[in-house]
């Protein structure tokens, strides 16, 4: 019989200390799965249905068949295996800046972690997002059809002050380089829709838009809601 929270990892990371737990919701029994970051919450599986609409809002938008795809942001898994239902998806890489959400997947230790691992499609990247959308791709290199990104709570509140130039439009430009003709970036924020982003946001893409995802709060017994922001690279 599990404990009501059991840590099934704890180390320290550049951004200070992470720890994944598992607990027992004495209600129901289920166990949920949380991700702290020193004192802050970073995610729960109790509250996935944005992180799932991530990738299915993302992959809507995009055309064609064999579809390349980038998610920037492992965390749980959700958005990654939410993109693997889409049988237009040939490959799909998952980058993540901390070794530590790599090692729980390769260790199997969260409910999508299988289904990631043994998915011939998948590879599973330690890299820093940021640092790779600034980079100008080789000639040869790898450009994607979809990228789907969840790593910051907002374009206004980033876990690194490093990540803020992203959300520029000089970052999107460096980023749209990584997109195919047509490319799509699908990006999830905590924060309702903000006006000012999307303006940054269209000055560079085409087709711009942002979603309103509501969910059922289990916590609170109310709906909540997170945005997901669409844009395609002209």
């Amino acid at each position: 019989m599990i404990a009501r929270f059991e840590e099934l990892d704890w180390q320290e990371t550049r951004m200070g200390e992470l720890t994944l737990r598992r607990r027992a919701d004495p209600a129901t029994g289920e166990l949920i799965y949380e991700v702290k970051l020193k004192d802050e919450y970073l995610m729960s599986s109790l509250f996935t249905h944005a992180e799932e609409q991530l990738a299915t809002l993302g992959l809507a938008a995009a055309e064609g068949t064999d579809l390349d795809v980038l998610v920037g942001g492992l965390g749980l898994g959700y958005t990654a295996a939410t993109a693997l239902h889409d049988s237009r998806v040939r490959k799909l890489d998952v980058i993540d800046a901390l070794p530590a959400v790599i090692g729980w997947h390769e260790r199997e230790l969260l409910p999508m972690s299988a289904q990631l691992v043994r998915d011939p499609r998948v590879t599973l990247v330690h890299d820093d997002f940021f640092a790779v959308a600034r980079r100008h791709p080789a000639p040869e290199g790898a450009r994607y059809d979809v990228i789907l990104l969840d790593v910051d709570h907002s374009p206004r509140h980033t876990l690194d002050p490093s990540h803020a130039d992203l959300y520029t439009s000089a970052g999107i430009e460096s980023l749209a380089r990584h997109l195919t003709d047509r490319g799509v970036f699908a990006l999830w924020s905590d924060d309702p829709p903000d006006a000012d982003f999307l303006t940054t946001l269209s000055s560079v893409l085409s087709d711009c838009s942002a979603h309103v995802v509501e969910f059922d709060n289990r916590l609170t017994g109310g709906i909540s809601s997170n945005t997901v922001y669409i844009g395609t690279r002209r």
